[in-house]
């Protein structure tokens, strides 16, 4: 009988892969080769694949971005297809977002809403990303509000992302306020927001928020460890960053070098010389980021000579100094008198290692040379500079005149900040104290008449101090404390009791033209005096006291607080603005050069 059955051969049969689809076949196989993704490339548009494709070109884009090939190849192919979906407008914006140019993915997204494309939600997350690496506040707003209406907030790694966002744009309260509403907070999350905190000058928040941790049942791990032991080196938290330092043994964390880097940095940002060294000498691993932190933490805490043989040790590791590490080697030459040295290891820098200078090593420079009150030299080499001085490298050289009474020289320098930065109020302070080193009252009165009208504040000055794991801040005068009749009972006591020793009141750079016993009343209640008395008061004997201040500490409070040291029989670590001193029996380790 006939049949309508066709041969087995016809039973079987199925068409041949489109090029297209043999194509993407192919991609699967070379994820993760550029070279190989580029021969598929290639092959495609021989054997006639249209380059306009969007279903070829989509599983190219992809695999573009994900080998992370120049985002340039990536939109090659992407604008010779049209009616793209969703997913590879998502993948170009990825591949903005993780590049080191993240300012196309802002405009990927308005245009891919000009082409009714809805997001999705993964289309936040990435762009959000990209705006926290261009710090590009104004979009991020925008974006939120977007974000908000499209009811997309609520998502777990949308709100990350925005706090994210806030944190890496520097509004850390912005992303509190975000982190608060949060239904779940996960540990991304916490570290984001505490991170934030710690890198924008919030420490105290920062650690407020870890405290916060355990009764929500959340883990810290190496990255929140990071971040905390931050917030504790700005503040000079060291009993606290201790209690993070057996944290990290507990949990297993000593073998994290970014956790063991931080570590190293808070010990030598709160004086801790020797405990940095241990914490250096223990780690397993090391990276230039370990040599130059211990470096950088030697040569500010006044130990110029170790900082330089350390840095032998590094090159004889085999390891190449980055910029930073001749930072802190240019630092510990400067604030150790060694010019000769100093210049040696510039020149060393550029013709050994390749390292072009940039700003801070030429400040550097010129901070050798007028600390050591080579004033008219450092202006000179300012003059020479092939890059255009900034009002940082010129304000480092007026202080230079302040300290050594280069009056001509220091107006000459103070109109060039004029031009640079006319209302800096550290110029004024500095020209201001030089007029009243020289008893120049009218000229004194002349600054502040300008400051006033220009409506220049200068900065407060304050000094913490940490005690039973908190942090205590006063300011000149300060009377809001509640040991403030005991505080002030300790500070007339150390008055007294220095007097003995020879004290004299150093009021020279008081600001007005007042009674010289009104001038002493004024230099007796500076922050770290108030600081100093009230540890004290509130520490046995014999421990040592540790002070951070945020201003340079004036000549008559380091006259001070060396006698407080030998009458006190106290060691006391302050670090202000430049650098650490460590006082200890009536001297410095400064050794007043600072």
């Amino acid at each position: 009988m006939p049949t309508n059955r066709l041969p087995s051969t016809a039973q079987n049969f199925s068409p041949a892969p489109s090029i297209d689809d043999r194509c993407i076949s192919l991609l699967q196989l070379c994820a993760t080769s550029l070279s190989k993704l580029k021969q598929v490339h290639a092959f495609s548009l021989r054997h006639g694949a249209s380059p306009a494709s969007p279903h070829l070109a989509k599983h190219l884009i992809f695999h573009i971005v994900s080998v992370s090939a120049p985002m340039s190849y990536a939109c090659a192919v992407f604008s010779q297809a049209h009616h793209y979906n969703v997913f590879t407008w998502n993948t170009m914006i990825r591949g903005y977002a993780e590049s080191e140019s993240p300012g196309p993915a802002i405009e990927l997204h308005c245009r891919m809403r000009a082409s009714s494309i809805e997001p999705d939600t993964h289309t936040y997350p990435f762009l959000l990303k990209a705006i926290a690496k261009l710090a590009a506040i104004r979009e991020g707003e925008v974006v939120h509000s977007t974000v908000a209406k499209s009811g997309f907030d609520s998502l777990v790694y949308v709100q990350n992302s925005l706090v994210h966002m806030y944190a890496s744009c520097g509004q850390a309260e912005s992303a509190h306020k975000v982190f608060g509403v949060m239904a779940e907070r996960d540990l991304v999350a916490w570290n984001t927001v505490i991170n934030g905190f710690a890198v924008n000058g919030r420490p105290s928040e920062a650690l407020t928020l870890f405290r916060d941790m355990g009764p929500e049942g959340v883990e810290p791990d190496g990255f929140t460890v990071v971040s905390l032991l931050t917030a504790c080196a700005e503040l000079g938290a060291l009993a606290l960053g201790r209690r993070l330092h057996v944290y990290m043994i507990k949990a297993g964390l000593t073998e994290n070098m970014h956790a063991n880097n931080a570590l190293l940095d808070l010990y030598a940002k709160c004086g801790t010389v020797h405990d940095a060294h241990r914490a250096f000498d223990e780690m397993g691993k090391r990276n230039v980021v370990s040599w130059t932190s211990l470096i950088v933490g030697l040569a500010v805490n006044g130990f110029g000579k170790e900082a330089i043989l350390l840095f032998k040790g590094l090159e004889m590791e085999g390891l190449s100094p980055t910029e930073i590490t001749y930072v802190g080697v240019l630092y510990a030459c400067s604030h150790c008198g060694m010019v000769d040295e100093g210049f040696n290891y510039f020149r060393k820098m550029k013709e050994e290692h390749g390292i072009v200078p940039r700003i801070e090593h030429y400040g550097c420079m010129v901070d050798l040379l007028g600390r050591a009150g080579l004033v008219q030299r450092a202006l000179r080499f300012i003059e020479s500079m092939p890059v255009q001085p900034n009002a940082v490298i010129w304000r480092t050289l007026l202080a230079a005149c302040t300290l050594h009474g280069e009056l001509d020289l220091a107006e000459v320098v103070r109109a060039r900040l004029l031009q640079l930065e006319p209302k800096h109020s550290g110029d004024y302070v500095l020209l201001s104290n030089l007029y009243a080193s020289e008893h120049r009252w009218t000229d004194v009165q002349r600054v502040r008449r300008q400051m006033l009208s220009e409506g220049v504040r200068k900065s407060p000055g304050h000094s913490l101090v940490e005690l039973g794991n908190r942090v205590h801040e006063f300011t000149m005068g300060d009377r809001s404390h509640p040991q403030s009749e005991a505080i002030y009972g300790k500070l007339a006591e150390m008055v007294r009791l220095l007097r003995l020793e020879g004290y004299v009141p150093h009021t020279a750079n008081v600001l007005a033209d007042i009674e010289e016993e009104e001038k002493e009343y004024a230099v007796s209640y500076h922050s770290e005096k108030i600081a100093v008395a009230f540890m004290l008061i509130n520490t046995p004997q014999g421990t040592p006291i540790r002070v951070v201040k945020n201003l340079r500490v004036c000549g008559d409070c380091h006259l001070a607080i060396k006698l407080v040291s030998k009458v006190y029989n106290r060691e006391i670590v302050m670090r202000d603005r430049s650098r650490f001193h460590h006082f200890r029996d009536g001297s410095c380790s400064c050794k007043d050069y600072w």
